[in-house]
């Protein structure tokens, strides 16, 4: 058999298909090639998820027809659901937190010591950022604060987070009070005796609310909540940065060794509130409860002080964070560290100038 003839047999046997059906199935195959590439590389700067500003779930359900939309209580849910998120998230933390301390004082120390009370606080933290995932799980208003400030969270929301977290708190401290009442009555001496730190020396005021060690001035006392608070606000930020190593789906566990470190290590001189909900909640229902004046009065009207330095610490820890290592989209990566926008000369030479990602590709490859 000559090589003409086996050439002819084998292209008899292998079917040829048309040039534009071959054409079609490449282009097909292309375009679903181009797809899982989009979808499975994660954006370099992308962050979502606890205690930034929105989450994954969000996200996937906005897309979705909510079930039984047309029944009141879903349709209510659905409009408050951030709003319940942070509410649920702070009330799970203060459950936790100011549980920890009742159990350890109002025992006298036999159930628990110090470092029991920073487990407590941790795990309260840990839970609440799972339980309020769907908000974003900022559970402070100060890390509220942070967010708008440099991570585009807008404004018109932090008044709603901040009322919720607040609520949340206020209504939690209220369900310890009831479950630890009787046992308060003893620890005081009697049912109509309460008393705040300082003023007695069985004082049960300090489980719902922080007062300062009586040594503290007014600078120290500032100045403790300050430094814990950019602690907070700059670990928030490097877990959540997939650019950094990032904590991922394990941001809540991180989270719990955020607040037992701090509260290890920093938690002695003033309680470390590092959050205005969490002391302003139960220290408005303490008062209510009968505690007094006092609770204001208490560390020369140190009440004031974990409501304000708060906000200043962690404003300070997100612009450290995103000033040193941050490379994605934030204020501080714009002309003159984002002041531009301030400054009437300078604004509109600036106008429509937007973040892009590729221009951080570029700066990333250069190096």
């Amino acid at each position: 058999m000559d090589s003409a003839h086996e050439d002819m047999i084998k292209s008899a046997s292998v079917p040829t298909l048309p040039s534009h059906i071959i054409t079609s199935h490449l282009e097909h195959r292309r375009a679903e090639s181009d797809s899982t590439e989009a979808t499975s590389k994660p954006s370099p700067f992308a962050e979502t998820g606890p205690t930034i500003n929105r989450s994954k779930t969000k996200d996937v359900n906005a897309k979705k027809k909510a079930l039984n939309s047309g029944l009141r209580w879903p349709r209510i849910r659905r409009t408050f659901r951030e709003a319940l998120s942070e509410f649920m998230g702070t009330f799970i933390l203060i459950m936790f937190g100011d549980g920890v301390v009742a159990q350890v004082v109002l025992s006298g120390g036999k159930n628990g010591a110090y470092q029991s009370i920073s487990w407590g606080w941790g795990i309260g933290v840990m839970l609440g950022v799972y339980a309020s995932g769907i908000s974003g799980a900022h559970i402070n208003p100060a890390v509220t604060f942070a967010n708008c400030l440099f991570r585009k969270f807008p404004w018109r929301k932090f008044p709603i987070y901040a009322s919720a977290q607040v609520l949340g708190v206020f209504c939690a401290s209220g369900v310890v009070y009831a479950n630890y009442k009787s046992a308060i009555d003893v620890y005081e001496g009697g049912p109509n005796i309460r008393t705040v730190p300082g003023f007695s020396e069985t004082a049960s005021a300090g489980i719902f609310c922080t007062y300062p060690a009586a040594f503290m001035t007014k600078t120290g006392q500032f100045f403790s909540e300050f430094i814990a608070s950019t602690l907070l606000m700059f670990c928030i930020y490097a877990l959540k940065d997939d650019n950094n190593i990032g904590a991922g789906a394990l941001t809540p566990l991180g989270l719990f060794f955020i607040i037992f470190g701090i509260g290890a290590c920093f938690g002695w001189e003033t309680g470390y509130a590092i959050n205005l909900a969490r002391d302003f909640g139960p220290r408005l229902m303490s008062y209510f409860l009968g505690y007094g004046h006092e609770v204001w009065s208490a560390g020369n009207y140190y009440f004031w002080v974990p409501m304000i330095s708060p906000f200043f610490g962690c404003a300070f820890g997100g612009f450290l964070y995103d000033l040193l290592l941050f490379t994605g989209e934030s204020p501080i990566n714009t002309p003159y560290l984002g002041l531009y926008r301030f400054i009437p000369g300078m604004r509109h030479a600036y106008d429509g100038m937007t973040w892009r990602e590729e221009d951080m590709k570029e700066e990333d490859s250069a190096v």
